[in-house]
């Protein structure tokens, strides 16, 4: 499945679940184009009961390594446990890496029509990002490139 282009591969972890230490590896295996699925990485996605959230994602890059967030990703799991019956919820709470988003579903004749997600505010902190800029943050810095002046905004939203 994908969202605007990031394509993902979702895994629904329930009662089964892949070791964490055998993660990496199997989502490299999974996310090769050539050999396997094909995807910019794998999302397994984990039921709770808790007050704090219904879902948690879990996020892999294609290479391995854990991903923070990704707002096209978490708007395709909030599709994902909808459309397979997982809840009922119009309005679902999920949780990735001990922060939690809100999620509204429009539904249409049973099915989700669309996804909004609130991401919350940006990070401009360079340092958070990372970015080498010299300031705090970096917000319209000149940026040079092929003799061209451009205004250059660093933004982090998770990953």
């Amino acid at each position: 499945m994908h969202g605007c282009g990031n394509d993902y591969i979702y895994v629904y972890e329930e009662n089964a679940r892949i070791e964490n230490n055998k993660k990496a590896e199997a989502v490299q295996k999974l996310s090769d184009r050539h050999f396997g699925i094909g995807g910019d990485g794998v999302i397994f996605i984990h039921p709770l009961s808790g007050e704090e959230a219904d879902f948690e994602m879990e996020m892999y890059n294609a290479d391995g390594s854990r991903a923070e967030m990704c707002g096209n990703g978490i708007r395709c799991v909030a599709k994902y446990v909808y459309d397979k019956g997982l809840t009922d919820k119009e309005q679902l709470r999920i949780a990735s890496c001990g922060k939690v988003k809100n999620i509204v579903l429009t539904v249409e004749d049973g099915k989700t029509a669309s996804v909004k997600v609130n991401m919350g505010a940006p990070v401009l902190a360079a340092e958070e990002i990372p970015v080498i800029s010299g300031q705090k943050e970096a917000v319209a810095e000149r940026i040079e490139v092929e003799g061209k002046d451009y205004k250059m905004t660093c933004v982090s939203m998770g990953n």
